[in-house]
């Protein structure tokens, strides 16, 4: 395939929001080699391992460890790094931006600011901060091998394969800690996480979401000392910093504060959406080392780094909301729309337009499904379509895609027959919940029945 098809360099918000990022188009089998060898790097050697979910709160937690075991990358190369990819994209030192917006060139995919459902949707593979195929004289490139802490980042799905490779490349006696992650079954992690329970010299995870209680036990009786927060009261880094010796300095207690300010959607602190934007643009190592050495007060490099980001992060975000067509379901108003965006963004400005649920399909062919204090059967909707998650946010992809002319017609049409299986989604549990409700009147007009005729 020519390059020049998939470089958005120049092209319009318009068109190249429809399609999915770089790395959609790098086959899996492919793909999954160059991950092989860079966990290899990561783990080989390691005095331990972190394995954590990429978003801001899971690579906080993975910052907190390596202090704990003073093993903290030096940050100035990753400043350094900064500063050459704001030169090269035409950024000066003062966080003015050279041409961009509707001809920006985005080297990273969209969806940034979620809030944390990491459980609900399967992972997003257009991501392309991890492009095996991307060219870099990036002084920072091996950093992945350089600490006695390796991090593997990893989402929800990806958890069984992240301590498949531990099991594979550790050596004996590696402390290991889980962070941010919470697996829907025990079995999937079984062999893997019983096997390094007689290796490591600790299994220590860190989390908040709502843990299935029998999952829970299991992963306690495999000889892991699990602690799970109150997910409505604390993120992952609270529990960390709660669980961790030695982070008495009041910058990391500041840090988990401004993470948890974005993970539970407070929205109380700029400088939490700060920090989610700069953890889903850059890379793990990255993250993990600048807010490492300087908690969340960010500085200006980076600062200059996300503000030239959110330029085009508003032109994407203005896109899909333009593109966005309503339906009334049932009670519901539901609006359907279409690209590479920040969803929960497009998913507000959707509801401030009256809409009572959002759903947003991606070019990938996933799609993600956003409620409100009117609609709270999202993960009911998910369900129905491969997916799942909250109340309030779920995901689910279809199983729609049989070969390429499939997704061909998904980009070529604004995602038509992912719009149109969802809605027959909403249609269903429109009825369900319309039965029920009369169910329960019924119900209720026989008891008082009852109670006259008594």
């Amino acid at each position: 395939m020519d390059d020049e098809l998939i470089d958005e360099t120049g092209r319009p918000v318009s068109r190249y929001t429809r399609l999915p990022g770089k790395g959609f188009f790098y086959p899996d089998s492919l793909d999954d080699g160059h991950q092989e060898e860079r966990a290899a790097e990561t783990i080989e050697g390691a005095d331990a391992v972190v394995i954590a979910d990429g978003d801001a709160d899971g690579l906080a937690c993975a910052a907190m460890v390596r202090e704990t075991h003073d093993a903290a990358l030096d940050v100035a190369a990753f400043e350094a790094a900064i500063e050459a990819r704001l030169a090269a994209e035409g950024v000066d030192g003062a966080g003015a931006a050279a041409d961009v917006g509707d001809d920006a060139d985005a080297s990273t995919e969209d969806e940034s600011t979620e809030p944390d459902d990491s459980t609900a949707e399967p992972d997003d593979p257009t991501a392309e901060t991890d492009d095996p195929t991307a060219e870099t004289d990036d002084p920072t490139a091996d950093a992945h091998a350089e600490s006695p802490v390796g991090l593997i980042a990893a989402g929800p799905y990806a958890l069984a394969r992240s301590l498949e490779r531990v099991v594979e490349y550790a050596d004996d006696g590696i402390d290991l800690y889980v962070c941010d992650l919470c697996p829907d079954e025990y079995e999937p992690i079984a062999e893997s996480l019983e096997a390094l329970a007689d290796v490591c010299a600790s299994i220590r995870w860190f989390d908040h979401h709502q843990w299935d209680d029998a999952v829970a036990a299991s992963v306690r009786e495999a000889g892991v000392d699990l602690v799970v927060g109150d997910s409505d009261a604390e993120c992952t880094a609270d529990v960390a910093l709660r669980s961790l010796d030695g982070l008495d300095d009041d910058r990391w207690a500041e840090l988990a504060a401004v993470t948890r300010d974005h993970d539970l959607w407070i929205k109380e602190d700029p400088r939490s959406d700060d920090l989610a934007d700069y953890a889903y643009w850059t890379g793990a190592e990255e993250y993990t080392t600048v807010v490492g050495a300087y908690g969340a007060d960010l500085p200006r490099t980076v600062h200059d780094y996300v503000e030239h980001r959110r330029v085009e992060k508003r032109a994407r975000i203005d896109a899909a909301i333009d593109r966005a067509v309503t339906h009334e379901v049932g009670e519901w108003t539901v609006a359907v729309t279409y690209g590479r965006c920040s969803q929960n963004e497009v998913a507000e400005g959707l509801r401030e337009r009256g809409a009572d649920a959002a759903v947003i399909v991606k070019p990938a062919g996933s799609a993600s499904i956003r409620g409100s204090e009117g609609f709270e059967h999202a993960h009911e909707v998910a369900g129905k379509v491969n997916g799942g998650g909250h109340p309030r946010a779920a995901g689910c992809k279809p199983d729609i895609y049989d070969d390429m002319l499939d997704y061909a017609h998904h980009w070529t049409t604004d995602g038509q027959a992912c719009r149109r299986v969802i809605l027959a989604a909403f249609e269903a549990v429109a009825e369900a919940v319309a039965d029920a409700e009369e169910g329960t009147e019924g119900t209720e007009a026989d008891a008082e029945a009852n109670a006259d005729d008594a």
